[in-house]
């Protein structure tokens, strides 16, 4: 199952790294007709430059929820103890998973509304760009629970990322 989620995780960096690529085309595009005259503006550049820039925002959360990257604020003190700090982290985790249940239930209502849509200047159907929420969550839901069970369980650290 390691080898699985760390498969998963790999491909969602290359995947960021592809929408990062992906969106610097229709940015430049952008760029350049603006302040040239002789290259007609690109009304669709717009839109499909939004719609990369959101699924990177939800890989990026995801990346950052496997990681433990996502900031915190500090309520509590800190820990002094191995089984404190394990806590602490299970306690973090734990208000994550309530959004990352919220993405999923309102995701998937999302995604279905976008099914029956669709985009006026890419032609995407907007399942695929609304689904992100959806997909984030499922995702988040399923690195939570390596998080915890890593917290839980010391001989799962020895892994190849710091928990915090």
């Amino acid at each position: 199952m390691k080898a699985i989620l760390h498969g998963y995780y790999r491909l969602l960096q290359v995947v960021m790294t592809l929408l990062l690529g992906i969106m610097i085309i229709p940015v430049t595009l952008q760029i350049f007709s603006r302040y040239t005259g002789w290259i007609p503006r690109y009304i669709w550049t717009e839109e499909a430059a939004r719609f990369c820039f959101m699924w990177m925002i939800m890989t990026g959360a995801t990346i950052a929820v496997r990681d433990g990257t996502h900031f915190m604020v500090d309520v509590l003190p800190h820990p002094r103890t191995a089984r404190g700090q394990a806590l602490a982290e299970i306690l973090v985790d734990f208000f994550l998973l309530i959004v990352a249940v919220a993405f999923v239930v309102y995701g998937y209502d999302y995604a279905v509304f976008g099914y029956s849509q669709t985009s006026e200047l890419t032609g995407i159907n907007l399942a695929w760009i609304y689904g992100m929420y959806l997909v984030a969550g499922l995702t988040w839901v399923v690195f939570l629970a390596e998080r915890v069970l890593k917290a839980l369980h010391p001989h799962f650290r020895g892994d190849h990322h710091d928990a915090r």
